[in-house]
Parts: structure tokens; C-alpha cells; sequence
């Protein structure tokens, strides 16, 4: 089976963005960095495009001009283990950027990120529908997901 990888088109920051998500996820690297050429349709020696891997998953990002920006309209996930790994992900993630609700988060590049807990996921996604109406409710009133407070709506 063919592998999709994620293509991210920024103005100038694709660098920028690839060196800041290498450092904040375990297992991350740049693969490969292009520069432009004298053909243009950029700067020549502007970085093109940047190859790497986020904990094992490929991506992409190129410098393409101002023309398309990121919106909600996708995001990517990062399921967290624990409220330590929750606030870690979100609380870097948002610096420079900005909050939304129900643990999302759009970085100070543009890109949006959900930081959802599996416990979160555990709690509504079981058989009691009324145990995860509430908790539902409760992940509503939140920017960041706290744990505690979902098991506690829980009950």
C-alpha cells in the first residue's frame, strides 16, 4: 500500500514550522531541505521544500507563496496518554498561536492541532450514552482537555 503524506503549504515559514514540530515530537527528524533555483518561481537559495518525519509519520512542507493559508477545516490529532503529555503538547503548540475550544489548538504557523486524551475518548465512546453526554458537556466548556474534570462529570 502507497504511504499519504501530509503536504503542508506555507508562504516562507516551512523551516521554521518543520524544525519547531521536529523538536516537540519523540522520534522526529528533517529528512531533506530544497532550495530554489535561479528558474524561480522564488527568491533563489529560499528554501522550496522540507522533507521530515513527526514520530514516525512523513510530511511535507513547502514555501509555495502567500496565496492558500491553514483553517480548521483540517487539523491533525495528537491522542496524549496523560495530562502531562496533554498540557506539553497543547501548551507549546499554542505559544504564538491561538486557543480554541475542546483541545484545539492553531499554531503560531497557522496549523491546527487537536490535543485529545484517550481517557476522553475512553469516556464517550463506551455504552453509557449518559455518562458521555456529560462529559461531553464538560470537554465543551474547556480549551485544554483536563482530565480530572472530565472523570469527574463522568461520575
Amino acid at each position: 500500500m502507497p504511504k499519504i503524506t501530509p503536504f503542508l503549504w506555507f508562504d516562507t515559514e516551512a523551516e521554521d514550522a518543520a524544525n519547531f514540530y521536529v523538536s516537540l515530537f519523540p522520534n522526529s527528524e528533517i529528512t531533506s531541505v530544497s532550495r530554489y533555483t535561479a528558474a524561480g518561481p522564488r527568491p533563489e537559495g529560499m528554501v522550496m521544500l522540507v522533507s521530515f518525519v513527526l514520530d514516525g509519520e512523513k510530511f511535507t512542507a513547502m514555501n509555495g507563496g502567500p496565496q492558500y493559508k491553514f483553517d480548521q477545516a483540517i487539523s491533525f490529532v495528537i491522542p496524549t496518554k496523560d495530562q502531562a503529555e496533554t498540557d506539553h503538547y497543547y501548551n507549546a503548540l499554542k505559544e504564538g498561536g491561538r486557543e480554541h475550544a475542546c483541545g484545539w489548538v492553531q499554531d503560531r504557523f497557522g496549523l491546527c492541532w487537536q490535543i485529545t486524551p484517550n481517557r476522553l475518548m475512553e469516556l464517550v465512546s463506551g455504552p453509557d450514552r449518559a455518562r458521555a453526554a456529560r462529559v461531553m458537556g464538560a470537554m465543551m466548556q474547556m480549551m485544554n482537555i483536563d482530565i480530572a474534570t472530565l472523570e469527574a462529570a463522568a461520575g
